[in-house]
């Protein structure tokens, strides 16, 4: 696989931005500290309401909204629900998200545990793809390789060998480097890995998934996935549910 080109480090620098996250579970709740504790302004929502978002509001100094008004306020949007959500905020997306706004999907298909089955992604469409298609909006794909907890205490410093790096793809070079500054600024190497066909590489169950893998190892690990693997994952998991 060609591998395309890294930003040049002075563009990997990132300036403060409005930053809404739709989704308070382990990933959108772990973000919404890390990034609003390195000064951005993170508005949170999810699908009970902002009265449930309290606590993690007064933890990390984000504001919690109603989904339509975190969506309205978005420079990046990053969505961190389960799949069977996704064609009901697509629709509020499209009405609500201004034009130039950035959205990050960092969601993993898990069928027969947390989600429902999806005929077109178990046909083979790529997950990231089939998500682009209820959004609505070119998506950019990360964040979905780091578990929870190396999210949240993993970050190191440039320099340090056990540094984690993150897959980013999608179709907008520009706003692929954003993310990968964003990244950058909580202690990862995140990298550019090429277009959405190209995001299964990064999907459960692939040598990058989860492994906390540095930089040069990650690049070698999405650049040699197998696309069974995620089939077996996949099987694994629902068979938890048995």
């Amino acid at each position: 696989m060609q591998r395309p080109a890294e930003p040049e480090d002075n563009e990997k620098e990132n300036k403060t931005m409005d930053i809404s996250i739709v989704g308070s579970g382990s990933i959108g709740g772990t973000l919404a500290r890390q990034l609003a504790h390195r000064g951005h302004t993170v508005t949170i929502a999810n699908s009970r309401g902002p009265a449930s978002l309290a606590q993690l509001a007064d933890e990390t100094g984000a504001t919690a909204a109603e989904t339509t008004e975190a969506i309205t306020r978005a420079r990046v949007l990053i969505i961190s629900v389960p799949m069977g959500a996704l064609p009901e905020l697509g629709r509020t997306i499209d009405k609500h998200l201004p034009a130039d706004a950035i959205v990050v999907d960092t969601s993993n298909y898990v069928p027969g545990l947390r989600d429902e089955h999806i005929a077109a992604i178990d046909e083979g469409l790529t997950e990231s793809l089939w998500v682009e298609r209820q959004l609505r909006r070119p998506i950019i794909k990360a964040f979905n390789t780091i578990g929870a907890a190396s999210l949240a205490s993993g970050g190191r410093p440039h320099g340090d060998s056990r540094r984690i790096a993150a897959p980013v793809s999608g179709a907008d070079a520009t706003a692929k480097q954003t993310v990968i500054a964003l990244l950058d600024e909580l202690g990862f190497d995140g990298f550019d890995a090429g277009d959405l066909g190209h995001s299964w590489r990064q999907e459960p169950g692939t040598a990058v998934y989860t492994t906390d893998l540095p930089l040069d190892q990650a690049r070698k690990a999405v650049d040699a996935a197998v696309r069974s693997d995620t089939a077996a994952w996949r099987e694994r998991m629902a068979a938890l549910r048995q």
